[in-house]
């Protein structure tokens, strides 16, 4: 005999119960090879505004 659901699952109980995922680990920090802050990932480093370790927005 298959096992069936005893009822249906609203969307919202279904994505209530899916979005708990991205909250168990916390966001991934590299260091910026040309400052050595940390930054998140392919994005440019707030704190010297290079990507790559090409200039791409020019920080104050």
């Amino acid at each position: 005999m298959p096992i069936c659901p005893k009822g249906k699952i609203s969307k919202g109980r279904r994505n209530k119960r899916r979005a708990q995922s991205w909250k168990i680990s916390s966001a991934t920090l590299i260091k910026c090879p040309s400052c050595n802050e940390l930054t998140l990932p392919h994005r440019v480093c707030k704190a010297c505004g290079n990507y790559k370790r090409v200039e791409v927005v020019k920080v104050d």
